[in-house]
């Protein structure tokens, strides 16, 4: 898999590539971004929130579509509202769709080569189609596409001049689980290459495909940000929940109650405990010392909420 290279390469990782200071926006009464601030680098970021959280706002705010109420955006250092070179190096797939109806696909992404400035547009067209899997060479008419096709096409006039900084607003929609694991590896394949890829969706299961680096938008505020098992590693209001897997869960389960080192547990069928406790690594250098003094085969030791779902729900119902 191949993407185009048409632009150079941005500078170093350790570069902020895209910075959002105190920034809010409004739409009347409607506040869609509260007082945001983050700063992303090379690599694959996911914009995680529910519908209506204020996703797409942000992110139209990072491709200078729509002007902060207050608070800075700065992408490659510049104002992506105000300064129009910037997006010779900003790629966006929005999350409406518009298609030409007299267009092939290789027109669309040609046509935007040649907007953009490309050296050779037909050529780097040609190149972006393949790298989503669709055919250069493919006559028929854009609205005869499917709708993941058509999503396809979307991204490929975002990377037609492989800008340093992608934007994408629920990029996945409409295709099938091949066509999202390809997407997925290939937006990977950017991250590793250099470029700030920041990815919006609703659905866990993609983002945790994406990575571990989050940020999570509720009501328009950023809820967390980061690794998103760190952030579960954070939430010191909540216990964590553990599954124990022993051949004597009951001597166990009343070893580890004498220790002190849960605040509950369960018995939960006939080789499983599980406990809640909020010092998780006590817990688990406690329970090979109670397994080895009741003389019990240890089988598991697993976190049943350090996954993204149980994060989001979590940072969503605070």
């Amino acid at each position: 898999m191949t993407a185009p290279t048409t632009a150079p390469p941005p500078g170093p990782a350790s570069t902020a590539m895209v910075e959002v200071e105190a920034c809010s926006r409004w739409f009347g009464d409607v506040v869609a971004v509260s007082e945001v601030s983050f700063t992303l680098q090379a690599g694959v970021t996911a914009l995680l929130g529910p519908n209506g959280a204020g996703k797409s706002t942000l992110l139209r705010l990072l491709c200078g579509l729509v002007a902060p109420a207050r608070g800075t955006v700065r992408v490659l250092g510049r104002d992506p509202r105000r300064d129009i070179e910037v997006h010779r190096d900003l790629g966006l797939v929005p999350q409406q769709e518009t298609v030409f109806d007299r267009l092939t696909a290789l027109e669309l992404v040609e046509t935007c080569a040649l907007l953009r400035g490309v050296a050779d547009p037909r050529d780097a067209a040609a190149a972006a189609l393949a790298a989503v899997e669709l055919d250069p060479g493919d006559r028929r008419h854009l609205p005869t596409y499917s709708r993941g096709m058509r999503q396809r096409v979307k991204v490929a006039q975002a990377i037609v001049h492989d800008p340093a900084v992608l934007v994408l607003d629920e990029p996945l929609t409409g295709l099938d689980p091949r066509q999202r694991r390809h997407m997925t590896d290939l937006f990977h394949h950017l991250g590793d290459r250099g470029r700030c890829v920041v990815v919006s969706s609703h659905v866990l299961e993609e983002v945790e495909r994406f990575g571990s680096d989050v940020l999570v938008i509720v009501q328009g505020r950023l809820a967390a940000e980061g690794d998103y098992r760190a952030i579960r590693d954070l939430m010191d209001d909540r216990p964590h929940r553990i599954r124990i897997r022993t051949d004597r869960p009951h001597e166990v389960a009343g070893r580890l109650l004498a220790a002190g080192t849960v605040l509950g547990l369960e018995v939960t069928g006939p080789d499983a405990v599980v406990v809640e406790t909020d010092r998780v690594h006590d817990l688990r250098r406690t329970v090979a010392v109670v397994a080895r003094d009741a003389e019990a085969h240890l089988w598991e030791v697993a976190p049943l909420d350090d996954d993204l779902d149980s994060v989001f729900r979590y940072l969503v119902g605070r």
